[in-house]
């Protein structure tokens, strides 16, 4: 497979993933705006500003006094999240990219993907958020994260099980599993430091869970007593849940097993072995955690490094180091 090709499948994956994550997280935050005391609405933000590695274009994250919100409003901290071409990561620019890599690779993904993921940046394209403010701003959000589940529902059931799948699989999983981590990495930095009695509530461990899709696996697997141990559990190591840590890891690995050897030997056996190490070490590690954010992240640097083991094998490797004929 060319090496443009791979990377751009990959890099589709991984923007459409990131979208679809960060659409949810801003749904749950702006649900929280109704009715929740500042100090979990002001959580919820650093939680994701702590994910994202970003501060807020106004504001800070540390708390300015009781009663006052740390950060700035909640409508410029959405629209910088949401709608700011300046952020590499907002919900739009992740969108575009996304698509621009789709619409370059249109000859490898089915037509049906395109669809999809074009009829998708019609709608959002043109949106600023003052035009989806003043009404009703979650069902952006909800729209949003439905249309994204859509395309990777046309994906699985549409697209040719050939290299091109494989890439996008694990483009997709590998944002996946540094979403994870991150995300987690960010939720147990916030609770040590938000000042609410006890750390974080019943209703934040909740709301992780819903992030990342796993509130019906959790209830499945303890009832509804929320024990944030058994959350952790749930989002990293559970057997049967179907957006582990450690299963998204180990997609990583099945996807490059699909995957023709790479040009540069050396590389290519390099990002495997890595691929296949991850998710079993994480579940070793983590039975055995005396720090999970320690242990997390370790797990992100090395979901990070194997990023660029991918890169040096398939797409970025050097030219000299090819065999020739």
């Amino acid at each position: 497979m060319l090496s443009r090709n791979a990377e751009g499948l990959y890099w589709m994956g991984r923007y459409l993933e990131r979208a679809g994550h960060l659409s949810r997280l801003l749904l749950l935050q702006i649900e929280t705006l109704v009715d929740r005391p500042i100090r979990e609405i002001d959580y919820g933000w650093k939680r994701i500003y702590g994910q994202l590695g970003r501060a807020p274009l106004v504001g800070g994250l540390e708390p300015s006094g009781t009663d006052d919100i740390a950060l700035a409003d909640s409508y410029t901290l959405a629209d910088d999240l949401t709608f700011e071409r300046a952020n590499p990561d907002s919900v739009w620019n992740c969108l575009a990219a996304g698509r621009e890599n789709a619409r370059q690779m249109r000859h490898c993904i089915s037509a049906e993907m395109w669809s999809s993921l074009n009829l998708m940046w019609l709608r959002v394209r043109g949106v600023q958020l003052q035009d989806v403010w003043r009404d009703s701003p979650e069902d952006f959000y909800i729209d949003t994260v439905r249309e994204i589940e859509t395309f990777w529902g046309v994906t699985d059931t549409t697209m040719y099980r050939d290299e091109s799948w494989h890439f996008t699989r694990l483009g997709r999983h590998l944002e996946r599993a540094q979403l994870v981590s991150s995300l987690l990495l960010a939720h147990l930095a916030s609770e040590s430091g938000s000042g609410l009695d006890g750390g974080a509530s019943d209703s934040e461990w909740i709301s992780l869970l819903r992030a990342c899709q796993a509130f019906d696996a959790y209830t499945r697997t303890y009832g509804f007593e929320i024990r944030p141990e058994r959350v952790l559990d749930v989002l990293i190591i559970a057997p049967r849940a179907p957006r582990t840590l450690c299963r998204a890891l180990d997609i990583c690995s099945d996807a490059l097993d699909g995957i023709d050897p790479g040009p540069v030997a050396a590389a290519d056996a390099a990002a495997r072995q890595a691929a296949r190490q991850l998710g079993t070490r994480l579940g070793a590690d983590w039975q055995r955690a005396g720090d999970p954010e320690a242990t997390l992240g370790e797990m992100l640097a090395q979901c990070q490094d194997l990023h660029h083991r991918i890169m040096t094998a398939f797409v970025d490797y050097p030219a000299d180091e090819i065999p020739t004929a």
